[in-house]
């Protein structure tokens, strides 16, 4: 009788591993989550719109609201272009803007703040030549209804698109020095109707008369 030995497979030892010192959870660095990223730099664009927006306001003295839904960046950089040197267009958010506005005359404008805006700084006492721009581009681009003024804010006072008229038909200070000039000279009739005329024509005049009067003394 044979007898038949079976073989018998010895498993060979793995090596264990190397010995490793973990550190404890709470010292472990933390991986920075992207949403924890992306709400820092969102945070940091707002804080520097609110900053733009209020640099913008030092030395403004008109402020207005352009409806721009459905303009192209093309169309908004013809606009710039198209403004005098002492206009600027900044397209910011109306909680961005009001936020900046808080607080100053200028928050007046808050009731027009609804929808896509675009806005308007003004740093000249030449209100009617820093809308005519804007005027000029509705008319050539058939937009005088979708995308007009929402609203202004000009000496503390609010205007609605309705009353843009008044701003926009406002003499140069040119125009009223050389008025109350030609009272001055004329009959006592003609300065009466002259210092009838609003407050701020009248004291617009006075502020350029004293600056004249004291550029001729520092040059004597």
């Amino acid at each position: 009788m044979e007898t038949s030995f079976l073989r018998t497979t010895i498993p060979t030892a793995k090596p264990l591993p190397a010995f490793q010192t973990l550190a404890p959870a709470s010292l472990r660095p933390r991986p920075l989550r992207r949403s924890t990223i992306r709400a820092a730099i969102t945070r940091g664009r707002k804080e520097d719109t609110v900053a733009a927006v209020r640099e913008q306001l030092e030395g403004c003295y008109l402020l207005a609201g352009i409806r721009y839904e459905g303009l192209t960046v093309k169309q908004l950089q013809g606009i710039r272009d198209a403004l005098p040197e002492t206009c600027q267009l900044l397209v910011a958010k109306n909680t961005l803007v009001g936020k900046a506005i808080e607080g100053t005359p200028w928050e007046a404008l808050k009731p027009c703040m609804k929808g896509m805006n675009a806005w308007l700084f003004v740093h000249t006492e030449e209100v009617p030549n820093a809308l005519k721009p804007y005027r000029a581009f509705q008319k050539e681009e058939r937009v005088e209804e979708t995308n007009d003024f929402v609203g202004a804010v000009f000496e503390g006072k609010f205007y609605g698109p309705e009353d843009f008229k008044a701003l926009e038909t406002m003499p140069s200070r040119a125009e009223v020095y050389a008025k109350l000039l030609g009272a001055l000279q004329g009959p006592a009739t003609s300065l009466v109707t002259t210092l009838q005329a609003p407050a701020r024509d009248v004291v617009a005049v006075l502020s350029a008369y004293v600056r004249k009067l004291e550029q001729e003394a520092g040059t004597a």
